[in-house]
């Protein structure tokens, strides 16, 4: 592919609000429909938002009522504010688009990201982004003095872990040792130009995750570059890393049309 574009929206005191983001990359993506601008990631700090998929339920949004902003990307509703790094390739790719493969090399990136950086991730089947593995479940810390074989969050349809306080809290995964998720992927595919992409944690107040459930995911969690490195990263450490592995990968990539079945008559 032709090299990537990197602009810097802002970050720290100069986190971007999410609408005018969004509004960015509605620009972006028509010029690159247009061929008037290159492939192009867009690389940013989001002031604190909620955002909801077009796959998010109602029961999934914060109790209290808090805005969230419904977006026209993949995936369920999230969390994007200060210490989140937020990445949005806006790349022409071939029709059909192979919307599989495009997010299969952007978790590569972020995994050798991660790794660079001394964490080791992974894929989870059926699950998009980029994960820490939790322990296997009979060496997990009992929660609420009940064996994990009976965790309500699978057991009881009902059950909400948003009104169970940090037991069952997404922020505090790492300390039940289950799995949980390092960065989350969203994408849209219009006119075969991508949008949408990615959000990495690096230092974040995951806290802001308890009043959701992340991804629609009950029965695992969230986590960041500095909890499970023990040690304080930063965006501006992240950045080089990241746009290296973009590189890599995107304009590495071969993308070839998604392969069409012929319909039998």
């Amino acid at each position: 592919m032709a090299e990537l574009r990197f602009v810097h929206l802002g970050f720290g005191p100069d986190a971007v609000e999410y609408t005018e983001a969004w509004e960015e990359q509605r620009r972006v993506h028509a010029a690159r429909f247009a061929d008037e601008t290159e492939d192009t990631c867009l690389l940013l700090e989001h002031l604190p938002v909620y955002t909801a998929g077009r796959r998010t339920a109602d029961s999934e949004r914060p109790l209290d009522g808090t805005p969230v902003v419904d977006v026209d990307r993949g995936g369920k509703i999230t969390w994007h504010g200060p210490g989140q790094l937020v990445g949005y390739p806006i790349m022409k790719l071939p029709r059909p688009v192979d919307v599989v493969a495009h997010v299969r090399r952007l978790e590569d990136a972020l995994i050798r990201t991660a790794a660079d950086l001394g964490l080791e991730t992974t894929r989870i089947e059926g699950r998009s982004g980029v994960w820490v593995l939790g322990d296997p479940v009979e060496d997990r810390p009992r929660t609420g003095g009940l064996s994990l074989d009976f965790d309500p969050r699978l057991a009881d349809e009902e059950f909400d872990p948003r009104l169970n306080g940090p037991e069952y809290a997404p922020s505090n995964a790492g300390q039940r040792r289950e799995d949980r998720k390092l960065a989350a992927i969203g994408i849209r595919v219009a006119k075969g130009v991508t949008m949408h992409g990615f959000a990495i944690n690096v230092n974040p107040d995951n806290t802001w995750f308890d009043r959701i459930v992340p991804c629609g995911i009950r029965d695992a969690g969230v986590t960041s570059l500095s909890y499970e490195l023990g040690r304080e990263i930063t965006i501006s450490e992240v950045l080089p890393v990241i746009e290296g592995h973009l590189r890599d990968v995107l304009e590495g990539a071969e993308p070839r049309p998604r392969v069409v079945e012929p319909v039998a008559g």
